[in-house]
């Protein structure tokens, strides 16, 4: 089968056959690139995918991939950018070993089909000359034999006409000898010419034009051959990658098994364990026998000194006895002041209150007097919410609850032996290259290095110190972590007291407000540490809204707790209007509010804000 002998007349569609496998080709060229443009798109997509996700670092997104499930998910993450870069290196070797060899194949292709089919027009064009040449001689022969017989007729007439002369007639005769010789000339050309066009012929059409077509369909095979060993090749490359792939899909399986719920409820416990103990039981207080109340700070004391055991605030409450009311109104229903306030002085002049009005003491029931007193330390207010908004935190931790700090403290000191072990792989790192200097002195100086190492010695002593700093106070924690019995309740919050820095450095005094201590002073400060923990509670809460502003008409001494103190003249915002009792509530800043006597501040309030405080406050109800 081929297609010399059997499409040897068939040149014109075998060129635009050829043609047609060339476009077909380039067709396929162009469906590749497309695909490793795809695979590239997808990748890069994958990419920013697992980007996206990723943990911020320095984060508290970071902290969370601590659990199990997450740090499955932080797997899949990692396993899908090792998938994008398998496409990548599809898109790579298709483009290296198919679009590029075929390019440089079709290029090749169309010069060698440009080549076989000016060899096929050139053998047609020689035997279409041939061709002309024998109809030439063809006609040439037979005008000469026209005109032979011509003459030869013309001969014979006047051969046989008697008037005409002996010369004419042989004048007649040669020129019909001369066409006859003409004739036969003609005629041995014609011939000669018909064997040398026969002889082309059968060469042009069984020699030459066989060659040049089976050169050609040899050629059109090839880029058949080629074309399919392409796609090949387009699904080995795809084949090449699927073991990765399966290992990819196979880790983030593995990721997904690794997840073990218990272990992560067990690191939430490690998380949030306060290390407090729950509360105990509230008593009854029984009203209906007459109690003696004073005004006095050692009411409190003298209201529990019948032996009851009293209701527990310390610990891990932290002042959830009443976890679903809000933390303003709480505040606003335990700390505003209900005794009228003292009057105005006489003069605007601060001498005139030289000591200042007292705020005023009311005879509460112990749990809510009890209560008041840890809710309305301002400073501890002020200092815990200043932490809690980016300030520099204690150095030993003591912010924080025992469990908490216990964690914080191990972390310290397990960074600092890091530390340590740094710094002691350098000295002997140094250490060994001055023993080569010293051994060999062309190499450096070993003085060079004493610097170094001085400095290394003295980094390492401070670290050193810095451990057993910390390893005291993780000793501390760890020898007073709460047991579960009812004195160490006691001692826990007693511990937090003792060892909270930031409550000690911003809290007021804990005297009575007579001067005195009061015989349980020691449980008078289980019930005020806590109040920063209760703060903490509810810290997220928004503050009041302010309805309107105020002027300061004289100075008022804020020396109790409830109270602010202002200066003449002072503008401060108003938060609460006076309901009755002669105290207004304002605010100085973010941090800073309390009770102001009405008659000493000229208040003007915002009818909006006004009414808005009002609706917010009938809904809280």
């Amino acid at each position: 089968m081929s297609w010399g002998t059997e499409l040897w007349d068939q040149f014109d569609n075998l060129e635009k056959h050829t043609q047609w496998g060339i476009d077909v080709l380039e067709k396929y060229i162009k469906f590749v690139k497309e695909r490793t443009e795809i695979e590239l798109s997808y990748a890069k997509q994958l990419r920013n995918l697992s980007k996206k996700y990723q943990p911020k670092k320095n984060s508290k997104e970071e902290e969370e991939y601590r659990y199990t499930s997450t740090k499955a998910f932080l797997a899949t993450l990692n396993e899908m950018n090792d998938y994008a870069g398998q496409h990548e290196v599809i898109s790579e070797n298709m483009t290296s070993l198919i679009t590029g060899e075929l390019t440089r194949y079709v290029q090749e292709l169309k010069q060698e089909r440009k080549s076989h089919f000016h060899d096929g027009r050139k053998a047609q064009q020689h035997i279409e000359t041939c061709w002309k040449q024998l109809e030439a001689s063809k006609r040439r022969f037979e005008r000469d034999c026209k005109e032979a017989d011509r003459a030869q007729q013309y001969f014979e007439k006047m051969d046989a006409d008697i008037n005409v002369t002996k010369a004419d007639v042989e004048k007649a005769r040669q020129q019909a000898q001369l066409r006859h010789q003409m004739a036969e000339d003609s005629k041995a050309e014609y011939c000669s010419t018909l064997q040398k066009f026969n002889s082309e012929q059968h060469d042009h059409y069984y020699t030459h034009i066989p060659n040049i077509f089976q050169k050609i369909q040899e050629m059109e095979e090839r880029r058949i051959v080629r074309i399919g060993e392409s796609m090949k090749t387009f699904a080995d490359v795809d084949r090449q990658v699927i073991p990765i792939i399966g290992k990819c899909l196979d880790e983030i399986t593995k990721a997904a098994e690794s997840i073990d719920h218990k272990n992560d409820s067990q690191m939430v416990i490690e998380a949030f364990k306060s290390g407090f103990e729950p509360p105990g039981d509230v008593d009854f207080e029984d009203f209906t026998q007459p109690m003696k109340r004073t005004v006095s700070e050692s009411s409190l004391s003298n209201s529990r000194g019948d032996g009851k055991s009293e209701p527990k605030f310390g610990g891990k409450s932290k002042g959830k006895l009443w976890p679903f009311i809000k933390k303003n109104k709480l505040m606003s229903l335990l700390t505003s002041p209900h005794q009228p306030p003292p009057p105005p002085p006489a003069s605007a002049s601060p001498s005139a209150v030289p000591n200042g009005p007292q705020s005023p003491k009311q005879q509460k029931e112990p749990l809510s007097h009890r209560f008041n007193e840890f809710m309305t330390s301002k400073p501890k207010i002020h200092c815990f919410r200043s932490l809690k908004r980016g300030g520099a935190g204690p150095e030993d931790f003591s912010n924080l609850p025992p469990e908490q700090r216990r964690k914080k403290l191990q972390q310290k000191v397990d960074e600092l032996n890091r530390d340590i072990q740094k710094e002691m792989d350098q000295r002997d790192a140094l250490t060994k290259m001055k023993d080569v200097y010293i051994k060999n002195p062309q190499m450096g100086d070993p003085a060079s290095v004493d610097h170094r190492l001085a400095e290394l010695g003295q980094n390492i002593e401070k670290l050193r110190l810095e451990v057993q700093k910390f390893e005291g106070w993780l000793a501390e924690v760890e020898g007073r972590l709460p047991m579960r019995t009812e004195q160490a309740r006691r001692q826990s919050g007693l511990y937090e007291a003792q060892n909270t820095s930031a409550v000690n450095s911003c809290a007021q005094d804990r005297e009575s407000p007579d001067g005195s201590y009061t015989e349980e002073q020691s449980q008078e400060t289980e019930m005020k540490v806590p109040a920063t923990d209760f703060d903490d509670e509810f810290d997220d809460e928004e503050p009041l809204p302010t309805i309107g502003t105020c002027k300061a008409l004289y100075t008022f001494e804020g020396q109790n707790e409830g109270t602010i103190s202002v200066a003449e003249g002072e503008m401060l915002y108003v938060i609460e209007e006076d309901k009755g009792d002669g105290w207004t509530r304002i605010r100085r800043n973010e941090d800073e509010e309390g009770y102001v006597p009405t008659s000493y501040v000229e208040v003007y309030l915002d009818k909006n804000a006004k009414d808005v405080y009002k609706s917010l406050q009938k809904i809280s109800e």
